[in-house]
């Protein structure tokens, strides 16, 4: 694949890509100032790490069971629509959170996260399936850098802005603000126009056409199996991510001495906004060779494990170490991020690409919640420590990224061809 455009040159070039980034990102922005205030409210009335761990659990269990009916919606809806109206349903959500006053209300709380969780799965569903519509097949790698660097934007910003927010002004206003994106969000989707392939088997009763086209996405992926191996590229990094990221991370930030606890998520999540956001942005300048890229994608896990490995090691000893490790594991993560949904783009037709994506989500999906719960139970009801709780999962993702990388059903299949 040749890339026919810089990053400046294809971001002036197409109006349309400019409108469905800025949607998104402002969209990001509230969701960060929003999950800040989340965990501020989850420690603050109850301190349980373990409901923590569900709160992550349950938000990416709900994304992820209903991604097959997402990628179904996304192939027989206007992938346009799906987007707006998830937006709009958000906007009264957010301002739900405004009720939250004790401890009592957990579960509530995460029962309504768990709600916003889904219907970003149907945004981002239909987003991603979207992007090849309205972006030529040799721009993809550099829209979808542009993407996963603007969603780390839209992390450092938001989280920290949200930590700052939340530390001055209270939760309330955190929400408000969420509120307020979603709403500028839907304003941007309104005049976004773009052409769209239908197929006529997507058509019929939602659930009963789900669980036929949850076959179909399926029968697509396993019967190539270069598409098999890379549907799982995400999740080998979220295994044991999910639970870094999502707990350990967390609680690391809350326990920074001198800061309060909200300003903590905010700076260690900025770091992880600052990785995500310019491993995207290294793979393109690095990994011109396509054909490489099925390789890459699982030594970057390990590369990733490697530096939560160090992280662990030397947790407690210099912040600023601290931080350059998390932007360093999660640099290697969005590099694993944004070769594998481009490789999973340009090997899909766009009639089947929203069930194979929601495929991608489902397995991503699962894996974090496993991976969160599994977290927040072992510090909660075992009292693994910190440097413990990051040293273990660390390894593990090394030995996902190994196993993944040494795992080429699809080097069989073209022998056996």
């Amino acid at each position: 694949m040749i890339l026919t455009k810089g990053y400046i040159e294809f971001f002036f070039s197409n109006a349309k890509f400019r409108r469905l980034w800025a949607a998104s990102v402002i969209s990001l922005l509230g969701e960060w100032f929003n999950t800040i205030a989340l965990f501020f409210l989850i420690l603050e009335y109850s301190g349980s790490e373990f409901l923590l761990g569900i709160l992550f659990s349950v938000r990416m269990a709900l994304f992820a069971i209903s991604q097959p009916v997402n990628g179904l919606l996304a192939d027989r809806m206007s992938r346009k629509s799906l987007m707006l109206w998830a937006n709009i349903f958000q906007v009264g959500l957010a301002l739900t959170f405004l009720l939250v006053d004790g401890q009592e209300d957990m579960w509530w709380l995460i029962s309504i996260s768990g709600l916003m969780m889904l219907l970003h799965g149907v945004y981002v569903t239909a987003e991603r399936a979207a992007l090849p519509n309205i972006v030529d097949e040799d721009d993809l790698i550099t829209a979808n850098a542009i993407d996963s660097a603007s969603w780390s934007t839209a992390l450092c910003i938001g989280a920290m802005l949200g930590g700052v927010t939340v530390s001055v002004w209270g939760t309330d206003v955190a929400f408000i603000i969420d509120s307020y994106t979603f709403l500028l969000s839907s304003l941007l989707l309104i005049p976004l126009t773009f052409e769209q392939k239908y197929d006529s088997t997507t058509e019929g009763p939602i659930i009963k056409t789900a669980i036929a086209n949850i076959k179909a996405g399926w029968s697509r992926i396993y019967n190539d199996k270069k598409l098999l191996r890379i549907v799982f590229a995400k999740s080998s990094w979220n295994l044991a991510g999910a639970g870094l990221a999502g707990v350990f991370l967390v609680l690391a930030g809350g326990d920074i001495t001198g800061y309060g606890a909200a300003f903590g998520f905010g700076l260690f999540f900025f770091a992880r906004g600052i990785g995500t956001g310019i491993g995207p942005l290294i793979a393109r300048a690095l990994f011109k060779d396509k054909t490489k890229w099925p390789s890459l994608v699982g030594i970057l896990v390990a590369i990733s494990g490697f530096f939560y490995l160090l992280l662990g090691l030397t947790l407690d000893i210099y912040l600023p170490l601290t931080v350059a490790l998390i932007i360093l594991a999660h640099s290697a993560s969005g590099g694993n991020w944004v070769l594998s949904t481009v490789l999973t783009q340009t090997w899909v037709e766009d009639e089947v690409r929203g069930r194979v994506f929601s495929i991608d989500m489902l397995i991503l999906g699962g894996t974090a919640a496993l991976s969160t719960t599994t977290a927040g139970f072992l510090v909660e009801f075992y009292d693994l420590s910190l440097k413990a709780g990051f040293i273990s999962f660390a390894c593990l993702m090394m030995i996902c990224g190994l196993v993944f990388t040494y795992w080429r059903p699809d080097l069989k299949q073209n022998i056996e061809q």
